[in-house]
Order: C-alpha cells, then sequence, then structure tokens
C-alpha cells in the first residue's frame, strides 16, 4: 500500500509494521516527536489522476487505497530496469 509521498522522483520501499528495537541506549533527541499529517481522503476520480503509472487503485465499499501493482520491491526495480532499457 501506497503510505505517504517523498520528496525525490524514486520510491522508498518501508516496512510500516516493523517495530523500533528497544533498547537501553537513549538517545538526545529522543524527546522529539514526529507529526504526521492525517490521511487525504481522495474520490476514485482524485486518486486516479494521482497515481503514478506503476501504481493501482483498490476500490471496495469501505475505502479507496492505493497499491503498487509489483508488491515486490525487487520485481519493482527488475521492472524498472526492463522499461529503461526499451
Amino acid at each position: 500500500m501506497v503510505v505517504g509521498e517523498h520528496c525525490r522522483a524514486s520510491d522508498l520501499a518501508v516496512n510500516v509494521c516493523r517495530l523500533k528495537q528497544v533498547t537501553n541506549i537513549r538517545s538526545s533527541t529522543s524527546e522529539v516527536k514526529e507529526k504526521l499529517d492525517v490521511a487525504r481522503k481522495m474520490s476514485m476520480e482524485q486518486a486516479l489522476e494521482y497515481i503514478a503509472e506503476d501504481e493501482l487503485v483498490e476500490i471496495t465499499p469501505t475505502s479507496i487505497r492505493l497499491r503498487k501493482a509489483l508488491l515486490n520491491p525487487h520485481e519493482r526495480a527488475k521492472a524498472h530496469k526492463e522499461k529503461q532499457k526499451s
């Protein structure tokens, strides 16, 4: 699933389910909290205009989601290289 925007043109693969490691070492920036923007609610037309050519729009009765056409990041990189050759 597409979970955010990256300031560069390339994709950034992240695992949103992975937890941070809990250690006894404390960082000086540990008190700094990240503030996330609220998720955008898009209509079907807006989602279709927004997606890139390697993304799909999943439409269910309860939600509209954006996702990559190829879910495996290695397969996406391979397809991108093939596209660059042709």
